[in-house]
């Protein structure tokens, strides 16, 4: 009796030389989990070398590679073979998702090198306009200093306090007339105290 002869390796193996892929991927479609094991390992390296090459990370490549594979599986009933094998539609995809993730982590990468760039200007602005205020305000405390008494408590009990004329005068039982000039002499001496042009 003739023993039956071992069959020749399928030229669509591909590298595995252990199984028909178009099949196999025929096989993963209809939800064939052994299938699918064979067809794991038959390209799981070829994907995980295609993504290191783009994402140069081995852990994000793992990531990646597996994140393929699930492709693989869930898109197995797309696989056209007049389209090309399975090898290269497999690489195809791996190049995609590579490609992706490299994009995504460099817009995320630029997003946060913005954000720090925004909240360094921001912080840097408040606490310059703190510093300019704080200056500001000493010196008008020193110019006020330099005024009379008078002239200082016209300007305090109008700017500060917001009364009219009036009301000014009313408070410092002094003449209307009189807080007038007071005020346009204290402003005049704060204007050039602080070094204002007009």
């Amino acid at each position: 009796m003739n023993q039956p002869s071992p069959a020749a390796p399928d030229p669509a193996a591909g590298a595995t030389g252990r199984a028909d892929l178009p099949q196999v991927m025929r096989q993963v479609a209809h939800g064939d989990k052994e299938a699918f094991a064979v067809l794991y390992d038959a390209l799981a390296p070829l994907v995980f070398g295609i993504v290191i090459k783009v994402v140069r990370d081995r852990a994000q490549s793992e990531e990646v590679a597996q994140e393929v594979m699930i492709d693989l599986w869930r898109q197995a009933a797309r696989y056209r073979p007049a389209s090309g094998s399975v090898g290269t539609w497999a690489a195809t995809i791996a190049h995609r998702r590579a490609v992706d993730r490299v994009r995504s982590a460099q817009a995320s990468a630029d997003r946060e090198r913005a954000q720090a760039a925004r909240e360094h200007r921001t912080a840097f602005d408040e606490v310059a306009e703190q510093v300019e205020t704080r200056l500001d305000s000493e010196q008008v405390r020193r110019c006020l200093r330099g005024l009379t008494e008078l002239q200082r408590q016209v300007v305090t009990l109008a700017y500060y306090q917001g009364l009219t004329y009036r009301e000014v005068a009313e408070v410092l039982h002094t003449p209307l007339p009189t807080v007038k000039t007071r005020m346009r002499d204290g402003l005049i001496r704060l204007r050039d105290c602080m070094g204002v042009t007009t």
